[in-house]
């Protein structure tokens, strides 16, 4: 029944899409072939999706706790890029002082801190005086989108270069590549930091704390549980992990950081966390089916004449069926 409850809104889900590609002339046959083909079935294509899927795993993660304590982190993509904006002008600095070991590890340890510390006044507001997280968060992801263009643009900017970017780190000294492919280290780092967040929120004591914050903050307070400390905790704990998923996407793949480069995977990482009922392992399957539609719809865009954003499109039609099963899950349990 809960294989079901995941399969069936992405069974809806593709008929919706097909139905809208049908509209527009492209035969959904033909589109989703070319995804598979680009984003699964050739090596080079299978790569990039995992390459691709590190920073959706990471951001998997940080949604992952923070939902579980009943929390929305809706600034996500701020805190991304605000982590991502420090390492890239950090580390080649470092890298050229210290060398490639301190560099990479000096910026796996300024993103989570740089996260962490974007997320850390919601996570004040919200457990020591009950401000809606949802509201905060969202206003510091605009600010933070904001703050990391101006200092690309400013205080960040490669005078060397005619458009506003960072220093670039070289390509031999970023992340590890894996068996003399482009997958990067950080890829299966990705991996393991959102299994282990799974299984400490389903098999810890602080997992239980946390569970129980999110079924019921009053039942919280009359255990004895410090609920504005585990508030604040898993805010904190959520923007770390946002900040790594920037630290690593700069550090494993592009290695500079131009102006008003956005890729929105905070809100776009939302539906897939939902669909997997906030299950570690069920994100991290989703999460690559995201990496592979977004890959393959780049292809497709230029074969069949389909916009590239069209992957968003079968995330919003997932959003709908996800919608009805909650209903009809609260009608049936009445």
């Amino acid at each position: 029944m809960n294989r079901l409850r995941v399969l069936l809104p992405v069974a809806v889900a593709l008929l919706l899409c097909s139905a809208v590609l049908l509209a527009v002339g492209v035969d959904p046959l033909d589109y989703y072939a070319v995804v598979l083909r680009r984003g699964l079935l050739t090596t080079r294509g299978l790569q990039e999706s995992l390459t691709r899927s590190a920073p959706l795993l990471l951001i998997c993660a940080s949604l992952l706790v923070s939902f579980r304590a009943g929390l929305w982190n809706l600034g996500v993509d701020g805190q991304f890029l605000l982590a991502a904006v420090l390492v890239a002008a950090c580390c080649p600095l470092i890298d050229a002082w210290l060398g490639r070991g301190p560099a990479l590890l000096a910026g796996l340890l300024i993103a989570p801190a740089a996260g962490a510390a974007w997320a850390a006044l919601p996570a004040a507001l919200r457990a020591w005086r009950g401000i809606n997280e949802i509201v905060t968060t969202l206003m510091m992801s605009f600010l933070g989108v904001s703050l990391a263009n101006t200092l690309i643009k400013l205080a960040f900017r490669d005078p060397d270069t005619t458009v506003p970017q960072t220093l670039t780190l070289a390509v031999e000294h970023r992340l590890p590549r894996l068996f003399g492919g482009t997958v990067h280290l950080g890829v299966p780092l990705a991996l393991l930091v959102l299994l282990a967040v799974h299984l400490v929120l389903t098999r810890t004591s602080a997992g239980l704390r946390l569970r129980l914050l999110g079924e019921s903050p009053r039942a919280a307070w009359h255990m004895g549980l410090a609920v504005p400390r585990l508030t604040a905790t898993a805010l904190l704990v959520s923007g770390a992990l946002a900040g790594l998923a920037g630290g690593v996407d700069m550090l494993g793949v592009w290695g500079t950081m131009r102006a008003d480069w956005n890729p929105a995977y905070g809100l776009t990482v939302i539906p897939v966390v939902l669909l997997a009922r906030l299950n570690g392992f069920a994100c991290a399957a989703l999460a690559l089916l995201l990496a592979v539609l977004s890959v393959g719809s780049e292809s497709a865009a230029v074969r069949l004449g389909v916009p590239s954003y069209f992957n968003l499109v079968f995330i919003a039609a997932v959003l709908l069926p996800i919608a009805a099963s909650g209903i009809w899950q609260r009608r049936h349990g009445r």
